[in-house]
Protein backbone atom coordinates (compact mmCIF):
# COMPACT_ATOMS: atom_id res chain seq x y z
CA UNK A 1 0.00 0.00 0.00
CA UNK A 2 3.01 2.30 -0.12
CA UNK A 3 1.64 3.03 -4.01
CA UNK A 4 0.16 6.11 -3.23
CA UNK A 5 3.41 7.90 -1.41
CA UNK A 6 5.54 6.43 -4.55
CA UNK A 7 2.53 7.92 -6.89
CA UNK A 8 2.87 11.40 -5.27
CA UNK A 9 6.61 11.85 -5.38
CA UNK A 10 7.01 10.20 -9.11
CA UNK A 11 3.83 11.37 -11.03
CA UNK A 12 1.44 14.15 -9.02
CA UNK A 13 4.28 16.18 -7.63
CA UNK A 14 5.82 16.82 -10.74
CA UNK A 15 2.37 17.54 -12.43
CA UNK A 16 1.36 19.95 -10.09
CA UNK A 17 4.66 21.69 -10.20
CA UNK A 18 4.16 22.13 -14.63
CA UNK A 19 0.41 22.78 -14.25
CA UNK A 20 0.75 25.67 -11.12
CA UNK A 21 4.58 26.82 -12.28
CA UNK A 22 5.82 26.50 -8.94
CA UNK A 23 8.96 27.84 -8.19
CA UNK A 24 10.14 25.63 -5.27
CA UNK A 25 9.54 22.12 -4.56
CA UNK A 26 8.24 23.35 -1.31
CA UNK A 27 5.36 25.17 -2.89
CA UNK A 28 4.05 21.73 -4.37
CA UNK A 29 0.21 21.08 -1.82
CA UNK A 30 0.88 18.11 -0.34
CA UNK A 31 -1.82 16.25 2.01
CA UNK A 32 -1.15 16.92 5.67
CA UNK A 33 -3.67 14.79 7.34
CA UNK A 34 -6.87 13.01 6.68
CA UNK A 35 -9.65 12.84 10.09
CA UNK A 36 -12.47 10.73 10.38
CA UNK A 37 -15.23 11.90 12.20
CA UNK A 38 -18.71 10.00 13.82
CA UNK A 39 -20.55 11.32 15.64
CA UNK A 40 -23.33 9.67 17.42
CA UNK A 41 -26.80 11.25 19.02
CA UNK A 42 -28.11 7.74 20.56
CA UNK A 43 -25.11 7.65 22.51
CA UNK A 44 -26.46 9.65 25.58
CA UNK A 45 -29.03 6.62 26.20
CA UNK A 46 -26.34 3.81 25.40
CA UNK A 47 -22.74 4.13 26.70
CA UNK A 48 -21.68 1.17 24.63
CA UNK A 49 -22.43 3.06 21.28
CA UNK A 50 -19.09 4.71 21.36
CA UNK A 51 -17.02 1.85 22.14
CA UNK A 52 -18.80 -0.06 18.81
CA UNK A 53 -17.95 3.43 16.79
CA UNK A 54 -14.11 3.42 18.14
CA UNK A 55 -13.96 -0.36 17.33
CA UNK A 56 -15.34 0.24 13.95
CA UNK A 57 -12.99 3.12 12.78
CA UNK A 58 -10.00 0.95 14.46
CA UNK A 59 -10.89 -1.22 12.02
CA UNK A 60 -11.30 0.51 9.22
CA UNK A 61 -8.39 2.82 9.44
CA UNK A 62 -5.68 0.74 11.28
CA UNK A 63 -5.47 3.09 13.92
CA UNK A 64 -7.25 3.52 17.37
CA UNK A 65 -9.69 5.99 17.76
CA UNK A 66 -10.66 8.63 20.68
CA UNK A 67 -13.89 9.31 21.96
CA UNK A 68 -14.84 13.10 21.54
CA UNK A 69 -16.82 14.92 24.65
CA UNK A 70 -19.28 17.53 24.35
CA UNK A 71 -17.92 20.85 25.56
CA UNK A 72 -21.25 22.44 27.23
CA UNK A 73 -24.37 21.21 28.37
CA UNK A 74 -27.40 21.99 26.54
CA UNK A 75 -30.63 20.67 28.36
CA UNK A 76 -32.93 20.82 25.02
CA UNK A 77 -30.61 17.85 23.93
CA UNK A 78 -29.88 15.95 27.39
CA UNK A 79 -26.12 16.76 26.76
CA UNK A 80 -24.09 17.01 29.71
CA UNK A 81 -20.59 18.70 29.75
CA UNK A 82 -18.32 16.02 29.15
CA UNK A 83 -20.28 13.25 27.86
CA UNK A 84 -19.00 10.94 25.11
CA UNK A 85 -20.72 12.06 21.86
CA UNK A 86 -18.78 10.69 19.33
CA UNK A 87 -14.75 9.59 18.10
CA UNK A 88 -12.09 10.43 15.72
CA UNK A 89 -9.16 9.68 13.99
CA UNK A 90 -6.49 11.64 12.79
CA UNK A 91 -4.00 9.83 10.27
CA UNK A 92 -0.78 11.09 9.03
CA UNK A 93 1.73 9.69 7.01
CA UNK A 94 2.00 5.95 5.92
CA UNK A 95 -1.47 5.59 7.55
CA UNK A 96 -3.01 8.91 5.91
CA UNK A 97 -1.77 7.76 2.38
CA UNK A 98 -3.20 3.68 2.95
CA UNK A 99 -6.48 5.29 3.63
CA UNK A 100 -6.90 7.64 0.70
CA UNK A 101 -5.83 4.65 -1.55
CA UNK A 102 -8.70 2.55 0.35
CA UNK A 103 -11.28 5.08 -0.09
CA UNK A 104 -10.70 6.01 -3.27
CA UNK A 105 -10.33 2.40 -4.92
CA UNK A 106 -11.69 -0.02 -2.44
CA UNK A 107 -14.81 2.20 -0.69
CA UNK A 108 -16.02 4.34 -2.89
CA UNK A 109 -16.75 2.52 -5.87
CA UNK A 110 -19.09 0.17 -3.26
CA UNK A 111 -21.56 3.23 -2.60
CA UNK A 112 -24.88 2.28 -4.60
CA UNK A 113 -25.27 4.72 -7.64
CA UNK A 114 -21.75 6.21 -7.39
CA UNK A 115 -21.77 9.43 -9.55
CA UNK A 116 -18.60 10.54 -7.50
CA UNK A 117 -17.67 12.96 -4.99
CA UNK A 118 -19.24 16.51 -5.02
CA UNK A 119 -16.58 19.04 -5.81
CA UNK A 120 -18.33 21.55 -4.28
CA UNK A 121 -16.69 20.27 -0.42
CA UNK A 122 -13.99 23.14 -0.37
CA UNK A 123 -13.86 25.41 2.29
CA UNK A 124 -11.91 28.09 0.33
CA UNK A 125 -8.46 27.74 2.20
CA UNK A 126 -7.79 24.32 -0.12
CA UNK A 127 -9.13 21.75 3.05
CA UNK A 128 -12.12 19.40 1.66
CA UNK A 129 -14.53 17.65 3.74
CA UNK A 130 -16.89 14.83 2.79
CA UNK A 131 -19.61 13.25 4.23
CA UNK A 132 -20.11 9.27 4.18
CA UNK A 133 -23.97 8.16 4.83
CA UNK A 134 -22.74 4.28 5.61
CA UNK A 135 -19.74 2.48 7.09
CA UNK A 136 -20.67 -0.82 5.24
CA UNK A 137 -18.71 0.44 2.01
CA UNK A 138 -15.41 -0.59 3.58
CA UNK A 139 -14.40 -3.64 3.28
CA UNK A 140 -13.61 -4.63 6.79
CA UNK A 141 -17.04 -3.85 8.37
CA UNK A 142 -19.26 -7.39 7.97
CA UNK A 143 -22.88 -6.69 8.08
CA UNK A 144 -24.04 -9.00 9.88
CA UNK A 145 -21.65 -7.43 13.36
CA UNK A 146 -22.84 -3.95 12.66
CA UNK A 147 -25.79 -2.94 15.20
CA UNK A 148 -26.59 0.52 13.19
CA UNK A 149 -25.84 1.88 10.06
CA UNK A 150 -24.11 5.46 11.00
CA UNK A 151 -22.53 8.01 8.52
CA UNK A 152 -18.75 9.44 8.98
CA UNK A 153 -17.25 13.02 7.97
CA UNK A 154 -13.60 12.48 6.40
CA UNK A 155 -11.69 15.88 6.14
CA UNK A 156 -9.34 15.89 3.95
CA UNK A 157 -6.16 18.77 5.28
CA UNK A 158 -3.93 20.17 2.53
CA UNK A 159 -0.96 22.55 2.23
CA UNK A 160 -2.83 24.07 -0.86
CA UNK A 161 -3.66 27.61 -0.40
CA UNK A 162 -6.46 27.86 -2.73
CA UNK A 163 -9.77 24.76 -3.78
CA UNK A 164 -8.22 24.69 -7.36
CA UNK A 165 -4.67 23.49 -6.14
CA UNK A 166 -5.79 21.04 -3.66
CA UNK A 167 -8.78 19.62 -6.24
CA UNK A 168 -6.13 19.28 -8.55
CA UNK A 169 -3.92 17.27 -6.05
CA UNK A 170 -6.96 15.20 -4.44
CA UNK A 171 -7.88 14.35 -8.55
CA UNK A 172 -4.06 13.49 -9.15
CA UNK A 173 -4.14 11.19 -5.85
CA UNK A 174 -7.37 9.55 -7.59
CA UNK A 175 -10.09 11.24 -5.69
CA UNK A 176 -13.44 10.17 -7.85
CA UNK A 177 -14.95 13.75 -8.34
CA UNK A 178 -18.46 14.07 -10.05
CA UNK A 179 -18.19 15.38 -13.40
Amino acid sequence: MARMKELYTSEVAPALMKKFQYKSVMQIPKLNKVVINVGAGDAKENSKVIDTIISELTLITGQKAVPTFEHKSVANFKLREGMKIGAKVTLRGEMMYEFVDKLFNLALPRVRDFKGINANGFDGRGNYALGLKEQLIFPEIEYDKIDKIRGMDIAFVTTAQTDEEARELLTLLGAPFAK
